[in-house]
């Protein structure tokens, strides 16, 4: 496994199959253009790049920068070249001509898009149910009952409570889906897992597809269909650790839950995922061991490996209870597929044809490339155990792990990047490739410093900033420009161009504001009711003038119990003021409270929970 360093000499043509390269002679050009940039691309200043690079040779110690005289050209050597060529051999022998080469490529593509197509229908069509009614589609986060007071007072916008049942059809991996953020289940909190609590008997907030999970109805390999029925009020939901799934428990009453069974009356066809991703793999694999050419091997699998994650490995999420997800998966697919086919044409001329250019190994070629590029259009399978969920101060700050294993992720990029360096320093090309991620860094340095909007690194982004750096022919380069370009896919195919500039309230999602917490002016009046029940007072007081809220809002065992806006100039009692009535069938249960202020109908951070037990005491948050 090594890389012998030839004279820089000219590049070696063949066609799809052709059995020996044929080798055309050039002068070495010690000052080409900037390659990494496009020829045509009028918007760089080509000369400053080159007249940098002269004033650098000028510098004395600077000079050893520009590499060893002559420069080398890097090539990868085949190994056992002969049976690595006995694909393209084979093929040759039945397809001699290049019309002939050209018709077996439209029929090997024509069938994989029947396979794939075929197989891609029948695991996502429409079904119904034993009674004949639609079997609706649910995504791995969809609930019956919306964060904190979504669901209005009373739960109002969420009902029915109970008496409806329905089939449906979860996707695959929903396991791995968690909440990003804290989430109030009663006096606990929880993050980093999936939402679901109880056991058999499953709370309104949970998860539907997790719940399912947790009671063995459907498995994450495939997904699968069963029946949900809402059954209305109920308590003392219990935790467990069934299927891979940690339920949370809750020890007291809520309005609204649900049981999940299997439906043996519902035709649930099978997603069939695995046998997608070897039909995508096996016409990939057949262009990397029969092709020569960089862009007839280049762009059908990027096309391929675009459709694969959009529909198969992480699509994109689907509208709200839909019969078929198949018409908003190809609507997004459409919409992200052009903007990143203008991506792959500019990363072919200034990246991957210099890399894949005369590549006489395509064993080498498929396990390398193509395999690094699976690795990376999979990294939802291949990456999802890092404790990293998105590059941003607030995920890094409080999720277990973050900083350690970005820590480690920095210094494999840095002796990546050490070992990039010292191939481009031996093919004389480092100080232009250092000039480009000198631009690079000045300009993350300058979206840094725009006030209102935080940077974040997407998937794609780190693609469009690294590929540059593989722009050799290795060993190593190979690995990493795969796995680039499929980062780059899978980002793009499942989030689309995401702005690498984003305000804070769309970083923080269902996060906390850090905003002001209304204060419990004094210990709640516990005192006993008309029947054997007890009522609670609760006064709070005023906010600050300078906390410009306008309204409170009240949680009781996480359902909203209390919405009221303050009046205008006026200090009374009575609006700072909420009563609260413990249910006849629940003296037996703690209750749990929850304060918020509200902003422009807008509700902010909730406080901790107070307690109110069951034997009438108080406990603060």
């Amino acid at each position: 496994m090594t890389t012998r360093y030839t004279p820089l000499a000219g590049p070696r043509r063949w066609s799809w199959g052709s059995r020996q390269p044929q080798h055309e002679q050039r002068p070495p050009p010690p000052l080409e253009p900037f390659d990494g940039l496009p020829e045509d691309d009028d918007s760089f200043d080509e000369n400053t790049i080159i007249k940098l690079e002269r004033s650098l040779h000028r510098l004395g110690w600077l000079r050893s920068l520009s590499g060893p005289t002559p420069a080398r050209s890097l090539a990868v050597q085949p190994l056992l070249r002969n049976i690595q060529w006995l694909p393209a051999r084979f093929f040759h022998s039945i397809a001699p001509t290049p019309t002939r080469r050209a018709v077996a490529f439209s029929l090997v593509s024509l069938l994989w898009c029947c396979a794939f197509a075929i197989t891609l229908w029948i695991g996502r069509r429409p079904t119904v149910d034993s009674e004949g009614r639609d079997v609706v589609n649910l995504d791995c986060v969809d609930s019956f009952w919306g964060r904190n007071n979504k669901c209005g007072p009373d739960g109002v916008n969420c009902e029915p409570f109970a008496n409806m049942s329905f089939a449906f059809r979860c996707p695959a991996s929903c396991a791995g889906v968690k909440v990003l953020n804290p989430r109030a289940v009663g006096p606990l909190e929880l993050n980093y897992q999936p939402l679901v609590v109880g056991t058999d008997v499953y709370r309104g907030d949970s998860f539907t597809c997790a719940s399912a999970l947790h009671a063995g109805v459907i498995n994450d390999k495939d997904g699968g269909c069963g029946r949900v029925t809402l059954i209305g009020q109920q308590s003392n939901f219990v935790s467990s650790v069934r299927n891979g799934i940690a339920s949370v428990p809750f020890d007291s009453y809520f309005p609204l839950s649900f049981t999940v069974t299997r439906d043996e009356g519902t035709t649930c066809w099978p997603q069939s995922r695995q046998v997608l991703l070897f039909i995508s793999l096996l016409f990939t694999g057949i262009l990397a061991l029969c092709t020569t050419s960089p862009s007839v091997f280049f762009f059908p699998v990027f096309i391929t490996g675009f459709l694969h994650v959009a529909f198969v490995s992480d699509p994109p999420d689907a509208s709200f209870h839909n019969i078929s997800v198949l018409p908003d998966h190809i609507s997004l697919f459409a919409e992200r597929l052009l903007p990143a086919l203008f991506c792959a044409v500019v990363l072919f001329r200034t990246c991957i044809r210099r890399t894949l250019f005369g590549l006489d190994a395509p064993i080498e070629k498929m396990l390398l490339w193509l395999g690094g590029f699976w690795f990376g259009a999979l990294s939802n399978a291949t990456f999802g155990w890092l404790p990293i969920q998105r590059l941003t101060p607030h995920d890094l700050e409080q999720q277990p792990g973050a900083k350690l294993s970005l820590a480690v992720i920095v210094i494999v990029l840095i002796a990546i990047a050490a070992q990039q360096c010292h191939s481009f320093w031996l093919e004389g090309r480092l100080v232009r490739y250092l000039g480009l991620y000198v631009i690079f860094l000045v300009g993350i340095l300058v979206c840094l410093t725009i006030p209102g909007v935080q940077l974040r690194i997407h998937h794609y982004i780190i693609g469009l900033l690294l590929l540059p750096g593989t722009s050799l022919q290795t060993r190593p380069s190979l690995l990493y420009q795969g796995l680039l370009v499929g980062l780059f896919i899978n980002g793009v195919a499942r989030w689309g161009f995401d702005s690498i500039l984003q305000t804070a309230d769309a970083l923080r999602m269902d996060g906390a504001f850090g905003s002001p917490l209304p204060n419990i002016s004094a210990t709640p009046l516990i005192q006993p009711g008309l029947e054997p029940n007890m009522s609670l007072s609760i006064a709070w007081d005023l906010p600050s003038a300078f906390a410009n809220v306008n309204g409170i809002s009240v949680l009781v065992n996480d359902v909203e119990r209390l919405r009221r806006f303050f009046p205008l100039g006026e200090d009374d009692s009575a609006t700072r003021l909420f009563t609260w009535t413990r249910p006849p069938d629940f003296n037996s249960f703690a209750e749990y409270f929850r304060f918020a202020f509200l902003r422009d109908g807008a509700t902010l951070d909730y406080t901790k929970p107070s307690t109110w037990f069951a034997n009438g005491t108080w406990g603060g948050a």
